[in-house]
């Protein structure tokens, strides 16, 4: 039974909600990036204490990676989604509520992190792999890039928001948005429990003993330190974009035209990868990526002109696009489809860890030296970092060729 439904026309269904929820339910990991320069205007703070909120959606958004995901495990996807459509409704008013800077980051670290985006971005992506066999990774990735769709859509229109009601209202209605739009479309399409393969008997091996040749909780570990040091590279366009083309004189409203234009290309880019991703496996994959995105940060360095910024993050969102959704392959390849959204969860949070301190770090780093040169040195560093752990796994995957790792690199 389980085998008819996969890769079938419901399945796709499916995945067109997945993606149509984790583009409204991602807002939150965006709109904290476009009102950088008014919250730091509003609270009077320095660059690195404007980024603060940033840093605590993300610490907010690990912590309910793992949780929603365990709980997707146990009880359906749909659990977790509609948590997170009441969550992200009241801590838009909370964040218009807020009278300081830690309040302020507060609502976004609990209410629209923690119980809110990460609601809607692990949990979906690990249900969509469950979904598919022939065509998990244009599956994984399309899920992954409803993440990006809301970096496309909503910064403009956040933007847009601050200029004419001000932040407060912005979040109001944002929030007010996400309950409406969340709630139906996860009881039309969420409701069904993923299918899973049947117990494998009494007294067999199992199949993910040694992935890679590594216990379980290390390459878990591994793949963590990997999504850590490559978002600690990615944070520093994705996170500062705006506020730089403030610095120079652009205006907020081109930055977030920048970020929209990043992340539209990282949609695409998700795209092409899925498919490469479903040829050369998951490990190939991000090497792939995490040679290119190194290539991006370079291309950032000499990079101040309005045309050259529009250009340089068009490229930025081609390269790196392909990263994020290979952590997600390389778990579902090497742990059993039962450990799905926990797994799935704890690796795609290390991610968030990764953006978190990135974000935080460059504009850190920006205060002491007055330019955001520096800070890309350091995350071209990171993703040094991030494409050495990538070879590592590789290389592991050609010496330990168990049958999950052969078929990914089939």
């Amino acid at each position: 039974m389980a085998d008819t439904i996969l890769d079938s026309r419901a399945a796709w269904l499916r995945l067109t909600a997945i993606v149509a929820i984790c583009a409204i339910g991602s807002v939150p990991l965006w709109s904290v990036v476009v009102i950088v320069p008014a919250v730091q205007a509003e609270f009077g703070t320095a660059r690195a204490g404007a980024a603060l909120p940033y840093t605590m959606t993300m610490v907010g958004f690990v912590v309910g990676g793992i949780l929603m995901g365990r709980l997707a495990d146990r009880f359906g996807v749909m659990v977790p989604v509609l948590i997170g459509a009441v969550s992200i409704g009241l801590g838009g008013i909370a964040a218009a509520l807020a009278p300081n800077l830690f309040l302020f980051g507060l609502a976004y670290g609990v209410l629209l992190g923690c119980f809110g985006a990460a609601a809607v971005f692990g949990p979906l992506i690990a249900d969509a792999s469950l979904w598919f066999a022939r065509r998990r990774g244009i599956a994984v990735a399309l899920a992954a890039s409803g993440n990006y769709l809301a970096g496309t859509i909503w910064p403009p229109l956040l933007q847009w928001g601050v200029d004419t009601i001000g932040w407060r209202w912005t979040h109001v209605a944002m929030g007010a948005f996400c309950f409406a739009a969340m709630v139906p479309l996860a009881a039309l399409a969420l409701r069904r429990r993923a299918p899973m393969p049947p117990p494998r008997p009494v007294g067999s091996a199992p199949l993910h003993a040694r992935p890679l040749g590594l216990s379980p909780n290390v390459l878990q570990a591994v793949i963590g330190a990997a999504g850590i040091a490559c978002c600690v590279a990615m944070a520093m366009p994705q996170v500062h974009i705006v506020a730089y083309c403030v610095d120079l004189g652009y205006g907020a409203q081109r930055g977030a035209e920048m970020l929209s234009v990043m992340l539209a290309a990282g949609i695409v880019s998700r795209l092409v990868f899925g498919v490469v991703m479903d040829r050369i496996g998951a490990l190939r994959t991000l090497v792939l990526g995490s040679a290119l995105q190194g290539i991006a940060l370079f291309l950032f360095l000499p990079a101040d002109g309005m045309v050259a910024l529009y250009a340089v993050s068009a490229v930025f969102g081609l390269f790196q696009g392909g990263i994020v959704p290979s952590y997600a392959m390389i778990v579902r390849d090497n742990f059993p489809p039962q450990q799905a959204g926990t797994r799935v969860g704890i690796a795609l949070s290390s991610t968030l860890v990764g953006m978190a301190l990135g974000g935080w770090m460059a504009g850190a780093i920006f205060d002491a030296t007055g330019s955001y040169q520096a800070a890309m040195w350091n995350g071209i560093g990171w993703n040094l970092v991030n494409l050495s752990i990538a070879l590592w796994l590789l290389m592991r995957a050609r010496r330990w060729r168990s049958p999950a790792t052969t078929a990914s690199l089939a």
